[in-house]
């Protein structure tokens, strides 16, 4: 049984709200939260339920018009789920669409995979999915280097030199990759003559598109 202390009313509130056929499903997911984790709290994020234990977010579930879902967070817990090939990838929550509580694994593995998610966190393991979006860094652009006919076509107008120099280091390489991508000499050139136009004039590679 629940301790009546690690209920939230909010939640209360969420079950009420709930269609018929969802209510047993998030009451019986959230028995089994406090079972696997009894020192879990909960809490509303995003206007649905979560569970959250010692500051991380163990898992959290949904109720829909015509279905539920359920979420374990942390990469690690995600991992154990994939390798046991029961991890949904359709955005439906950890374990997909859930209409009845028949939908759900048994208790056994339900019960495991929450003890195990509370253990990545007292270990020390958890990664928060959101922290390892931010962690993805993406790789800078190799500098495209300005061919040498465009910066002596630049140097000989100090308009567009003062110009180019002002601009933004996408602005400039939107020029430079544009003038370095002709094929042919005469394409090269021709680029390089209009280029320095636009910029004497204050536009940017794509002026006529958007502004950098």
């Amino acid at each position: 049984m629940i301790a009546t202390q690690n209920l939230n009313s909010k939640v209360d509130a969420y079950l009420v709200k709930a269609r018929p056929f969802a209510q047993p499903i998030m009451t019986h997911l959230r028995d089994l939260v406090h079972r696997g984790c009894p020192e879990v709290e909960e809490t509303i994020k995003w206007s649905r339920p979560f569970f959250e234990y010692r500051g991380a977010i163990l898992c959290n579930m949904s109720a829909f018009k015509e279905h539920c879902s359920f979420g374990f967070w942390g990469e690690e817990i995600g991992a154990v789920l994939r390798q046991a090939k029961v991890l949904q990838e359709d955005g439906m929550g950890s374990l997909g669409r859930i209409t009845s509580v028949k939908d759900l694994p048994s208790d056994k593995l339900m019960l495991g995979w929450i003890r195990q998610a509370a253990v990545f966190v007292d270990s020390g393991q958890y990664t928060s999915p959101i922290a390892a979006r931010r962690k993805v860094v993406k790789s800078p652009k190799t500098a495209v280097r300005p061919p040498a006919e465009f910066t002596t076509a630049l140097q000989r107008n100090k308009r567009a030199a003062a110009v180019f120099a002002s601009f933004s280091p996408s602005c400039k390489r939107e020029y430079t990759e544009w003038i370095a991508d002709a094929k042919r000499p005469e394409t090269r050139d021709k680029r390089i003559t209009t280029a320095v136009e636009w910029i004497a004039e204050g536009k940017q590679r794509n002026w006529k598109y958007q502004n950098c």
